[in-house]
C-alpha cells in the first residue's frame, strides 16, 4: 500500500492538530524490593504508526538524573531518528530514572570526610552505586522488556555523580550495556579512590564493541589555562584533573578494546555540557547506522541499490549484537519510487525483500500486488492480494483484488 502525504498536507495536518497535547512520555513505577523503595521511571516509546507496518523493537536508553535530562534526550532522538526522515540514530526507548537519594544511589562505595566536598554526615548518605546497578540490571530491565517492545541493545547515560554510576556499571557490569555516554564524571569522589578503581579494573578488562563517549566541560576558575589546571595540586581543580586523568588513561590504553572518543566542550559549563555531549555522544556510537543514499542511486535499473541497503544492515546488525533488518516503510517508499521510475527489476528486488524479512505483514504483499498490478501481470497481482487479505482485511486490498478478478 502506497502512503505518502505533500509537505504541506503535512503542514495543515500540524495547524489542526495545533489544539492537542503534546506527550513525549509517561510515568511508570515500579516496586524495588533491592532498594525497598518505590521508584518512578519516565518513558518515551517511539510512535509505531497507524498499523500499516510491523511492530517494531527499540533499543534503550537508561537515563539517569531522569526529571533534568528526559526531554532534551527524547527530543535529542526524535530528531536524529525520525524527524525529516533523518535516520543518524535508530529510533529508541527512553527510560528515565527519577531520583530518591541521589548521592547514595550513584556513589560506587561509602565515602571518607573529603572537605571541601563532603563532611561528615554527607558521607553517611554515599555507597549505594552497585545496589542501584543491581535494581537497574535485576529489577527495571526486566519489567522494561515486559511491558514495552525493547531490542537487546541498551545504552546507559549518566552526568556527574551520574557519571560515577556510568563508570561503575563500565567495569562492574561490562556485558550489561553496549553502550555510554558519561558526562563530566565526579571522578574526584572519595579522594579520586574510586578513579584508581577504575583505571586497574580497565586495565584488566578487554571489551568487545562497547563504546563509550565522555563530554568534559570548561570548569576553570577565571584566568586559569587548561594547561595549568592539570598541573594544580588544589581542590578546586580536582573536578576537572580527575577527568582529564581518566580520558588520559583510557586513550593511552587501547588494549581494553573501548571504542572510545571524548570531547572537551570550552564554552559549556558542568550544567549546560549535558545536551551537547548527549547529541555528539549519539552520532559517535551510532556513525555507522545512517544510510546514505541519492537521487543518483535511481538512475540505472537493476538490484544494485537493494543489495548495498542489505549489505548496509548486515553491518548495523554487527555494530549492534542482533539482527536489524531495512525498514519495511523506507523499503516500500524505495520499491514505489522505483516504479515510478520504471526501474522494474529494481522494484520487485525492493517489494520481494520486505515480503522476506516481514511476512506477517498484510502491507508488504498489498504492495507486491501493486508492483505486479503495474506490470499487468493479473495472476502475480492477485496471488499477492490475497496474501496480504489473509494476514489482514483492508476494504482498499480487497476493492483492488475485486477489479482483477472482473
Amino acid at each position: 500500500m502506497k502512503y505518502f502525504l505533500p509537505a504541506f498536507l503535512l503542514f495543515i495536518s500540524a495547524l489542526a492538530s495545533a489544539q492537542t497535547p503534546i506527550q513525549v512520555g509517561h510515568i511508570d513505577t515500579i516496586q524495588s524490593k533491592i532498594l525497598n523503595q518505590t521508584r518512578e521511571i519516565m518513558v518515551h516509546v517511539p510512535d509505531g504508526g497507524d498499523g500499516q507496518y510491523s511492530r517494531k523493537r527499540y533499543p534503550v536508553i537508561y537515563l539517569l538524573d531522569g526529571e533534568s535530562h528526559f526531554n532534551s534526550v527524547v527530543g535529542t532522538v526524535q530528531q536524529l531518528s525520525s524527524v525529516n526522515g533523518n535516520m543518524v540514530v535508530p529510533q529508541m526507548i527512553v527510560v528515565g530514572i527519577r531520583n530518591r537519594n541521589r548521592r547514595m544511589d550513584m556513589t560506587p562505595n561509602q565515602a571518607s570526610v573529603d572537605p571541601p566536598f563532603m563532611d561528615s554526615a554527607t558521607v553517611r548518605q554515599t555507597g549505594g552505586g552497585n545496589a542501584f546497578l543491581d535494581f537497574i540490571e535485576k529489577e527495571l530491565m526486566p519489567q522494561m522488556d515486559s511491558l514495552y517492545p525493547t531490542a537487546p541493545y541498551k545504552m546507559l547515560i549518566g552526568h556527574s555523580l551520574g557519571g560515577l554510576v556510568v563508570m561503575n556499571a563500565l567495569i562492574t557490569r561490562p556485558q550489561l550495556f553496549n553502550s555510554f555516554i558519561c558526562i563530566e564524571p565526579s571522578m574526584w569522589f572519595d579522594h579520586a579512590k574510586f578513579l584508581e578503581t577504575t583505571k586497574k579494573a580497565l586495565r584488566a578488562t578487554r571489551y568487545n564493541q562497547v563504546a563509550l563517549y565522555m563530554g568534559i566541560a570548561n570548569t576553570l576558575s577565571e584566568g586559569v589555562t587548561f594547561a595549568n589546571a592539570v598541573k594544580d595540586a588544589g581542590a578546586f581543580s580536582r573536578h576537572i584533573r580527575s577527568i582529564v586523568d581518566l580520558d588520559r588513561y583510557i586513550k593511552a590504553n587501547p588494549q581494553t578494546g573501548l571504542r572510545y572518543k571524548s570531547k572537551f566542550y570550552a564554552e559549556d559549563t558542568h550544567s549546560s555540557a549535558p545536551l551537547i555531549t548527549e547529541y555528539d555522544g549519539l552520532r559517535f556510537i551510532f556513525d555507522f547506522y545512517n544510510l546514505k543514499f541519492s537521487d543518483s542511486d535511481f538512475e540505472k535499473d537493476g538490484a544494485a541499490f537493494p543489495e548495498n541497503i542489505v549489505k548496509h544492515y548486515h553491518n548495523v546488525s554487527k555494530q549492534m549484537g542482533y539482527p536489524v533488518l531495512p525498514p519495511e516503510e523506507m523499503v516500500n517508499s524505495l520499491g514505489y519510487q522505483a516504479m515510478q521510475e520504471k526501474h522494474d527489476v529494481m522494484a520487485d528486488a525492493f517489494f520481494k525483500l520486505n515480503t522476506v524479512n516481514y511476512p506477517g505483514s498484510w502491507n508488504v504483499f498489498d504492495s507486491y500486488g501493486d508492483y505486479f498490478a503495474s506490470r499487468k501481470d493479473k495472476a502475480a497481482a492477485i496471488a499477492q492480494y490475497e496474501k496480504s487479505l489473509a494476514i489482514e482485511d483492508h476494504p482498499e486490498t480487497r476493492e483492488k483484488l475485486a477489479a482483477l478478478k472482473k
